[in-house]
C-alpha cells in the first residue's frame, strides 16, 4: 500500500546516469515484486520510474508530479485501474497510459480506451511490449481477427465483464442483474478468464 520512489539501485547497477531528462512513467500494480522486476527493466530502458500498489497512492504521486507515462494495473484492492485512467487523464491529458491486466475482457477494454487510455495489454508481457504500446500513437488496421466464435467460458466472461461495467464495478448489483448468487459471482470473478 505504500509508495516508492524510483528504483534507484537497479539503475546504478545498470550503470545508467540519473538525470532530469529521462521520461516519467508510473507503475501501478498491487504485485510488489511484479513492480520491482518491471521498474528494473523500465529504469533500463531509460524510464524515471515512480510504483504505487494502489489508486490513492498513485494519485498522489500523480499529483505531486503528473507522469508522462503510465502503465496501470486493471484490477487492485479498491478501486479499479479504469478509475485511475480518469484520473491521470483529468491531471494531464497527454499522459499516454497501458492498461495491463491478467483479467482482460472486451468491457474492460473499451472503457479503458473510453477513459483516455492508449493501449490494452494482458498479462504477460514485458518491458519492451509495454514501451512499445505506450508509443503507439494509432489504431492497426492489419491486426489478424479471430477466425472462429468465442467459447462458451468466454463468452459468459465477457457478458459478466460487461453487466459488471453497466453497474459500475458494483458486485451485488451486477450479481442481482444476472440473477445470480454474490458468491457465485465473486468466485467467477477471481479466475482467469478462459484464454481463446
Amino acid at each position: 500500500m505504500r509508495a516508492r520512489q524510483p528504483a534507484f539501485a537497479c539503475l546504478a547497477a545498470s550503470g545508467m546516469r540519473l538525470d532530469q531528462d529521462r521520461a516519467s512513467l508510473l507503475l501501478v500494480d498491487d504485485d510488489a515484486t511484479f513492480c520491482q522486476v518491471l521498474a528494473c527493466a523500465l529504469e533500463k530502458r531509460g524510464f524515471a520510474v515512480s510504483v504505487a500498489h494502489d489508486v490513492a497512492s498513485a494519485t498522489e504521486l500523480a499529483l505531486a508530479n503528473p507522469p508522462e507515462y503510465a502503465v496501470i494495473d486493471l484490477k487492485m484492492p479498491g478501486p479499479s485501474g479504469l478509475v485511475l485512467v480518469q484520473r491521470l487523464k483529468e491531471l494531464d491529458a497527454e499522459t499516454s497510459i497501458v492498461m495491463f491486466t491478467g483479467y482482460a475482457s472486451i468491457a474492460t477494454a473499451v472503457e479503458a480506451i473510453k477513459l483516455g487510455a492508449t493501449h490494452y495489454l494482458p498479462k504477460p508481457a514485458d518491458a519492451d511490449e509495454i514501451i512499445a504500446a505506450l508509443m503507439r500513437t494509432e489504431g492497426d488496421p492489419h491486426l489478424p481477427l479471430i477466425s472462429g466464435p468465442l467459447s462458451v467460458g468466454r463468452m459468459e466472461w465477457e457478458h459478466i465483464q460487461k453487466v459488471l461495467a453497466e453497474h459500475d464495478g458494483n458486485i451485488s448489483a451486477t450479481a442481482r442483474s444476472l440473477k445470480m448468487h454474490r458468491r457465485t459471482l465473486q468466485r467467477k470473478l477471481s479466475k482467469r478468464p478462459v484464454r481463446e
